[in-house]
């Protein structure tokens, strides 16, 4: 992802579902102009979920996701039936391509009703009217209900009023929080955090950072970027001026250490806290966080990331999360972990839940996640708000947020 693109986690995710030669690929190519999906006679050419972020008008910055056939057979096509249900988790707009010749069966209801369950807007398409015969067209308009066009993706007939109708159902902005922007004013001096280690990506900054960057932009405030090596001759030089940063972020993992280096009269937070608020449910997550406390021998921890990187030692999830977790409970517990798109439906077994900021999943995709581990009453956390707990600073990261401070 480059510095000037939209990130995949801010798109309006657009899911293509349909059975077998339904014609979604098709469809999908003729909304975007562009050869994006592969097109084939052949029943289920599209055997995993395929992704591809553009720009599309009048929507503007947009994820396409073609989606396996929802009647796929045998034990790899239920694998791939399963593949797209999990889309549902992550698509703000559905598009149901039904083919026009057969009409809507079983497998169609029942995706319409998870729309329904999930507050999922959506659209139905009935495609290859090329095929129908005229009176056949005349019949099938006529039953057509609000929320249904018909069209053909091989003559391009009503792709356009497909794209329009698609444009009045993009969510609005649905962050209950800005990321930092109501914690700050224009002008403001916010310093960020950034340790350059192994794990820090050569030449770019990660995601978090650009974004926090780009909304203390948008409030009109001043960040400056400074490595946790040199903050406190940062701090110590424009304190010396009579400057008052109003905000430190840090990454957590630079904790321990940041928190010694700023002055308490400073408020002090974390990437991931930040994010946790942005994308999830910061009082959900920070209840969590107590669950540290009952930790056993043998308790199933399951650590959660939305992205999938190159693991190196010292990673985060895999390796210094454990050991915080282990140092801090005097246990040791089992350790699970999972990355990308693949989250459990099921975490009925495990003890904890440790999520990272999610900066890499759309806000409806994390939230679905936090709901999968509230509805079965398993204690999920923040990477942040774990170090934190584990560093003895909870409270005090907690600082841009006093009506949570109040519950620690």
């Amino acid at each position: 992802m480059g510095m000037n693109q939209t990130p995949a986690s801010e798109r309006v995710h657009i899911s293509f579902f349909g059975k077998r030669n339904a014609g979604k690929s098709s469809v999908i190519n003729a909304v975007t102009g562009q050869d994006l999906a592969i097109v084939s006679s052949v029943r289920g050419t599209t055997t995993d979920p395929v992704y591809k972020t553009m720009e599309l008008l009048p929507l503007g910055p947009v994820m396409i996701i073609d989606t396996p056939g929802i009647d796929d057979e045998g034990e790899l096509g239920a694998l791939r039936v399963r593949k797209s249900y999990q889309v549902l988790n992550k698509t703000d707009i559905a598009i149901l391509v039904v083919d026009s010749t057969t009409g809507k069966g079983e497998e169609e209801l029942a995706l319409i009703h998870r729309f329904h369950k999930k507050g999922i807007p959506y659209l139905v398409v009935y495609n290859k009217i090329d095929l129908l015969s005229g009176e056949g067209i005349k019949d099938l308009a006529m039953s057509v209900r609000p929320g249904e066009v018909l069209v053909s993706a091989a003559d391009g007939m009503n792709i356009q009023e497909l794209k329009e109708k698609i444009a009045t159902l993009k969510p609005e902005d649905t962050h209950k929080y800005p990321l930092l922007q109501d914690l700050i004013e224009p002008l403001d001096l916010v310093i960020l955090v950034v340790p350059i280690d192994k794990a820090a990506p050569k030449g770019r900054l990660i995601l978090p950072q650009q974004q926090t960057i780009r909304d203390i932009l948008e409030r009109g405030a001043l960040s400056l970027v400074v490595r946790d090596t040199e903050l406190k001759s940062t701090l110590d030089h424009f304190l010396a001026q009579g400057v008052c940063p109003k905000l430190v972020v840090t990454d957590s993992q630079a904790f321990a250490r940041v928190s010694k280096d700023v002055p308490e009269n400073i408020t002090l937070t974390s990437f991931s806290i930040l994010f946790s608020r942005y994308k999830g449910e910061l009082e959900t997550q920070l209840e969590g966080v107590a669950a540290l406390s009952s930790i056993q021998d043998d308790d199933r921890i399951l650590i959660a990331e939305g992205c999938t990187h190159h693991r190196q030692c010292g990673d985060i999830g895999t390796c210094k999360i454990p050991n915080w977790i282990r140092n801090y409970t005097g246990k040791k517990p089992v350790f699970e972990f999972t990355s990308g798109t693949e989250f459990p439906d099921d975490v009925s077994s495990y003890k904890m839940v440790v999520h990272c900021g999610g900066c890499m999943l759309n806000e409806r995709e994390m939230k679905y996640r936090i709901a999968c581990c509230h509805d079965q009453g398993v204690p999920i956390t923040n990477y942040g708000l774990l170090i934190a707990q584990v560093t003895g600073i909870l409270k005090r990261s907690l600082g841009p947020f006093p009506e949570m401070q109040k519950l620690v």
